[in-house]
């Protein structure tokens, strides 16, 4: 359809309510809407879980219908990098902390994928979901220094009843790493919760309430920067990464004090 405008949905597939969520944040604003499932190699590290990240692509589809997609793309890796890609997109600055450090490399694999579909699907607007909060503010800057003239949408993170952010990875916990992997909210709704503004102390009301096997990162950014803060004197971005059960898993929220 000749000037039609295209929406596009970004995914790595065995779809939840957060993916389809996404869908229907984009549906009402273009005429087109097309979806994405890639499990993309360029962005998983060395002994991280790409053999064995889920699938179900027939169940994906059914999804992708219900909620409006007009065109589902799977590539095949062998097409989607073929002999002779040699391209890399890298975002500075941004990606230094919080993932970024603990998993090298992962932001490149993430827009280099993304610029690449960007370039096959032509998008107008694209939706990404906040739990990867790092994620988007990378993507945004990307598609902002290369004048790329896509519209980022975010979308918010989708929670089950218990409060747990959903996440394709969380089908690997079993009911005791579910019930320890809720305390990453709960930590982060305490630190949300207390009048405290400075951060370290924060991180120990935060830190207080966690049942996690290994502590990746808790951290308190700029929401624009992502630089870590000392105090908290306006906004801020409590984001924290951990693993519980072998499952790395990944949460967030915004928190205000105020004027000083």
């Amino acid at each position: 359809m000749s000037g039609a405008r295209v929406g596009f949905v970004p995914t790595m597939g065995y779809l939840h309510a957060g993916h389809t969520s996404l869908m229907d944040i984009a549906r009402p604003q273009c005429d087109q809407m097309v979806a994405s499932i890639f499990v993309n190699p360029l962005q998983f590290g060395p002994n991280e879980d790409l053999d064995v990240y889920p699938r179900d692509p027939e169940g994906d589809a059914e999804k992708c219908v219900a909620h409006g997609v007009d065109a589902l793309f799977l590539p095949e890796e062998s097409s989607f990098y073929p002999d002779g890609f040699v391209s890399t997109v890298h975002v500075d600055r941004l990606t230094e902390g919080l993932c970024g450090a603990k998993r090298p490399g992962h932001f490149d694999g993430v827009t280099t994928v993304v610029a690449r579909l960007f370039g096959l699907i032509r998008p107008d607007l694209a939706v990404f979901g906040t739990k990867d909060y790092q994620q988007i503010a990378v993507i945004r800057q990307m598609v902002s220094d290369l004048a790329l003239g896509v519209e980022i949408c975010p979308g918010p993170i989708v929670r089950d009843a218990d409060g747990l952010a959903l996440s394709s990875r969380n089908r690997f916990l079993s009911k005791e790493a579910r019930r320890r992997a809720l305390t990453l909210n709960a930590c982060l709704r305490a630190i949300g919760d207390a009048g405290e503004r400075d951060v370290a102390a924060l991180n120990d009301i935060g830190k207080a309430v966690l049942d996690v096997d290994r502590l990746d990162y808790l951290e308190i950014v700029d929401p624009v920067t992502l630089q870590p803060l000392d105090t908290v004197r306006d906004d801020a971005q409590a984001l924290i990464a951990a693993f519980v059960g072998g499952t790395r898993l990944i949460d967030n929220l915004r928190i205000s004090r105020g004027d000083t």
